[in-house]
């Protein structure tokens, strides 16, 4: 039986605005296993990014239970949630995050050492070279385009030896082609490495080529 990456049970996120609560996310029960590549999708507003933070331990939770990879992190602070994001998890978002000041190779090297794995290899090429970017690691953010951006921003979450990955709308800035080929990375580091992925996405077409869809409609889960 697979190792259980996330499991939750009634989780609940509310916001209050001024005298109004909104529920983002509505009493949710969820399972995703280890080794596999899930798309949460939804219209603008259903709380695909909400359900991704608290996964990712980003957003605390309101109530009901959440447990990411065995330990629940429902009652957690702040300082040992960022410990699980740090060790565990690798983010990768929209508008790539990249510092335009530092190379490829730097920005994944930056990374590591964040984690707290900086020590474990002097090698970081070897992460962008596993998303096909082996021979841009001295190429600065403005000399990439949005593709190489997305792929190099994928590398840098890979630096952190995450146990998954989390991707909020990763494709969201890119064409046609360019997504496709970090659909691509995806699926390969998913197939060849057993990674868990992560995807929040609105494009069906990027939903279609996961392992599964979770469809979420005004902060609940609904039937495909």
């Amino acid at each position: 039986m697979s190792e259980l990456i996330v499991q939750a049970e009634k989780l609940t996120k509310v916001y209050k605005l001024f005298a109004e609560e909104i529920t983002a996310v509505n009493s949710i029960d969820l399972e995703i296993a280890s080794g596999e590549f899930i798309a949460i999708m939804g219209p603008s507003g259903s709380g695909k990014t909400t359900l991704l933070d608290m996964i990712g331990c980003l957003d605390s939770v309101t109530s009901g239970r959440l447990e990411i990879l065995g330990t629940d992190v429902s009652k957690l602070s702040e300082s040992r949630l960022v410990n699980i994001r740090r060790g565990k998890i690798g983010f990768i978002f929209q508008d790539f995050s990249l510092l335009p000041t530092l190379t490829a190779l730097e920005n994944v090297r930056l990374a590591s050492y964040f984690a707290g794995n900086s020590q474990k290899t002097n090698n970081f090429s070897v992460f962008l070279e596993k998303v096909g970017l082996g021979h841009r690691i001295n190429h600065l953010p403005k000399q990439l385009s949005g593709g190489e951006k997305q792929r190099v921003a994928i590398a840098r979450a890979l630096a952190t030896q995450p146990r998954f990955l989390i991707a909020d709308e990763p494709t969201g800035h890119l064409d046609m082609e360019n997504s496709q080929e970090i659909l691509n990375v995806f699926q390969q580091l998913n197939q060849e490495e057993n990674l868990t992925i992560i995807v929040a996405t609105h494009d069906q077409k990027v939903g279609s080529q996961t392992h599964r869809i979770i469809h979420l409609q005004d902060g609940k889960i609904i039937p495909s």
